[in-house]
């Protein structure tokens, strides 16, 4: 990959070069590399393959094509993910948003009557703002809170929120909820609660696959000893956040549905049937205050 070289090489050298890795959809992860390197679109690539590229794109894709080697997710190489069709910025400081969190989304719709009603919505470990910033959108008339431990995560929720045109109705504020009295400092009370909290085990972290263990975020991982640290501190605070008849929607690891369920059953939330992702998974536990 050196002088001058044609798009088409470009993309074939970096599709090479993630096969060698062991990356999967090496050629499609290539020519979306090269397009962001060239600023054009995939669809562009495949018209105009034989162009010569700039020296510019070529070194561009050649670093791209090397974080990517690495292991580092797509979404920080790109510094974009899209999630329920809008598009969110992301740094190494935020997970990156998964479709399986999408079912958060179709939960809430379905559970909240009313797209124009003026809902109070807050969001606990609010990362990118993926899920907060699209119910927003989905909800006109909403406002919301989004809490996170990392300023660094609320600054990538803050650009989240003005470049999505929802920042007036949106107010992102520090917290930890492993310190005494957090669910005080909140306001509210709240119409809608959701949260991904972190939910792996600590000593499950080291054993994921590299693309996720090197590179996102331990405090957005690290679940605690069985996982459930985070769940344990939602449900506590959760009847002081949440209406009489609001809900709470809470995304769940593999098989933790059920222990989720009965933590808030404890705290005296009536708790529905999870909602399954598309692979059939229970992700979503839903529960009513």
């Amino acid at each position: 990959m050196s002088g001058v070289a044609r798009y088409d090489a470009l993309l074939r050298d970096a599709a090479v070069a993630l096969t060698a890795a062991g990356i999967d959809n090496a050629r499609f992860e290539a020519r979306l590399l090269l397009a962001h390197a060239g600023g054009v679109t995939s669809e562009w690539l495949i018209a105009h393959g034989d162009e010569v590229a700039a020296p510019a794109v070529a070194e561009a894709v050649r670093a791209l094509t090397a974080r990517r080697i690495r292991r580092e997710p797509m979404a920080y190489v790109l510094g974009e993910r899209e999630f329920w069709g809008l598009p969110f910025k992301v740094s190494p400081a935020v997970l990156v948003p998964r479709p399986d969190s999408e079912t958060l989304i179709e939960a809430a719709l379905a559970l909240m009557p009313g797209r124009t009603e003026p809902w109070r919505i807050l969001d606990l470990g609010v990362g990118s703002g993926c899920l907060l910033l699209t119910l927003l959108r989905e909800f006109p008339n909403a406002r919301g809170i989004g809490m996170d431990v990392s300023p660094a995560a609320l600054a990538v929720a803050e650009a989240n929120a003005d470049a999505l045109g929802v920042g007036a109705r949106v107010s992102l504020v520090g917290g930890d909820w492993q310190e005494p009295g957090w669910a005080g400092r909140l306001g509210g009370p709240f119409d809608l609660l959701v949260s991904n909290p972190p939910y792996i085990e600590t000593s499950a972290i080291e054993g994921l696959m590299p693309d996720v263990g090197r590179f996102e975020p331990r405090l957005a991982l690290d679940g605690g000893g069985d996982g459930l640290s985070a769940y344990r501190a939602i449900a506590g605070g959760a009847a002081g956040l949440v209406v009489p008849g609001g809900r709470v929607l809470v995304e769940a690891g593999e098989g933790q549905a059920p222990e989720i369920s009965a933590l808030f059953s404890l705290a005296g939330f009536a708790v529905e049937a999870p909602w399954k992702d598309l692979g059939g998974i229970d992700r979503i536990v839903a529960a009513t205050h």
